[in-house]
């Protein structure tokens, strides 16, 4: 009986201490079951943070890109107002017969064409007559006129405010030349939208010249006539309002030819005998003393 009690208690130790060690696998089964998802919850919260912050860094940087993007093509580019006149006319034909012989009685058919690398952009013609009278001397003329052209740029600005500029150079030119006397200046009507004569006496050794520049200005054209005379050998110097006067309905003609050469306007009323390209070897004793007379062509 002692036997059997001793037995039946060692039994239920036993069996106390495997529901015990059950017990405790069970608990940890319990932590680790309860642990796995808090940690899975923790590493796609902090997956779900991070891309969340990827996406959203991508969409800024997009958005920013699209926005610079954006703002560049809506920038608006310089712009200018274009050229009215896109061509010139041929010098040497731009005065009617009639004029020109008012201008070089003798010289008529001596025009002779400047060199130019772009006839679009400039371009020039200069004529001369020596009209001889023996013993009572001689009449000398010369006559050159130029065309700038100027084209309208972004850097630059329009071409018509670029004539202006190059306008006022040229009659401050012809203001300033060296040596000049009794230097009149005075407005020119019916030449364009801007026109100034300049006129002034000067000594030369071969005699008193009589010196007329007039610069016209039509939209982005500037026209510059130079035109001088001299008496002699002993002739008389011409008379200065004379030749400002033919001077000034020249260059009324010059800037007309502007708009008649790019389709507008009408042409001079007695068109001028083709000029030869080589001047005529008359016994010229100058040329053109004025300065502002625009060699760049």
């Amino acid at each position: 009986m002692q036997r059997a009690a001793v037995q039946s208690d060692d039994q239920h130790a036993r069996n106390g201490r495997i529901a015990q060690r059950r017990a405790g696998r069970l608990r940890r089964g319990l932590v680790c079951a309860a642990a796995v998802p808090a940690v899975a919850l923790f590493a796609t919260a902090c997956s779900s943070d991070s891309d969340a912050a990827a996406q959203g860094t991508g969409s800024g940087s997009n958005s920013a890109v699209g926005s610079t993007g954006s703002g560049d093509s809506t920038a608006a580019s310089p712009t200018v107002q274009a050229a009215k006149y896109a061509k010139l006319p041929e010098p040497c034909a731009v005065l009617s017969k009639k004029t020109l012989t008012s201008l070089v009685p003798k010289g008529v058919k001596s025009g002779k064409e400047g060199t130019s690398d772009d006839v679009a952009t400039r371009g020039s013609c200069s004529w001369s007559s020596l009209d001889s009278n023996g013993v009572k001397g001689s009449q000398f003329r010369w006559l050159n006129i130029s065309f700038l052209r100027f084209d309208s740029d972004a850097g630059r600005g329009s071409g018509e405010k670029q004539a202006e500029a190059y306008y006022a150079s040229q009659v401050q030119g012809a203001q300033s030349v060296t040596g000049a006397k009794n230097t009149k200046t005075v407005p020119v009507a019916g030449a364009g939208d801007q026109a100034t004569a300049v006129r002034y006496d000067l000594k030369k050794k071969e005699g008193a010249f009589r010196q007329q520049t007039v610069v016209a200005r039509v939209a982005n054209v500037v026209v510059t006539l130079d035109y001088n005379g001299a008496g002699l050998a002993g002739a008389k110097a011409p008379d200065a309002d004379t030749l400002t006067k033919v001077a000034e309905k020249a260059a009324g003609e010059a800037v007309a030819s502007v708009a008649t050469a790019n389709g507008s306007g009408s042409a001079p009323s007695s068109p001028a005998a083709t000029p030869s390209k080589e001047a005529s070897k008359s016994a010229s004793p100058s040329a053109s003393p004025s300065k502002s007379s625009a060699k760049k062509s």
